[in-house]
């Protein structure tokens, strides 16, 4: 039995659910507009540069949790789903996603998108498992810092050796699918790496290395 490991933005979704969640809350008028949108942006294009500082991203993106009570949070996030999310889900990802189950393999979404927006959106895979930012709590509420490694770049390595420990599990005929160049660390421990829709510089790694690339896009 292997591991069928998938990032999830933009790779399994077509689009990114944290810019996505946090475009809802502007539209939802619970943060401020053009403040959030403005930085959203910015944190978004330093992402896929390569460049963003996943801390300051977080203390800026986990901010609504600890702004906003459990209860409002949780239904904004039912909304969300449905609204957002539900759109990004395309045929051929459910199609990949089974076909994997049927071989029997393992499956993972491992993902910088916090636990929060993320939990229900593997539920809705069908991925028993998932690795993402885990968003501290305290006393029931979000604290806004996050809890542990983020699992980002590096840290997404990091998490996943942590997890096969706790499985007992290894990489063995694993294969990997990503859509971004900070996913390189972790594409190159798989043993089928795989460059789903790839950006620029993921795919021009891909090409040298010998790596499948593929559409997840109608």
């Amino acid at each position: 039995m292997a591991l069928a490991i998938f990032d999830l933005d933009n790779t399994l979704l077509a689009g990114d659910s944290d810019y996505l969640w946090g475009q809802f809350l502007c539209d939802l008028g619970v943060v401020d507009k053009d403040f959030y949108e403005r930085e959203n942006d910015r944190f978004y294009h330093q992402y896929k540069a390569g460049s963003l500082d996943i801390y300051e991203f977080l203390s800026f993106s986990l901010r609504p949790l600890k702004e906003n009570s459990t209860e409002d949070l949780m239904a904004w996030r039912t909304r969300f789903v449905q609204q957002e999310i539900e759109s990004t889900i395309l045929p051929p990802t459910t199609e990949l996603i089974e076909k994997h189950r049927e071989s029997g393999d393992t499956l993972l979404i491992i993902t910088a998108t916090n636990r929060f927006v993320t939990e229900p959106i593997a539920e809705r895979l069908g991925v028993d498992h998932l690795i993402a930012t885990e968003p501290e709590i305290k006393e029931g509420r979000y604290t806004g810092r996050v809890e542990g490694i983020p699992s980002f770049q590096d840290g997404k390595v990091e998490r996943l050796s942590q997890w096969l420990t706790a499985q007992d599990l290894d990489l063995t005929g694993s294969t990997f699918y990503s859509d971004s160049h900070n996913d390189i660390a972790l594409l190159e421990k798989v043993d089928n790496p795989v460059a789903v829709n790839p950006d620029e510089q993921l795919e021009a790694y891909a090409s040298l290395r010998g790596w499948r690339i593929i559409s997840l896009r109608n």
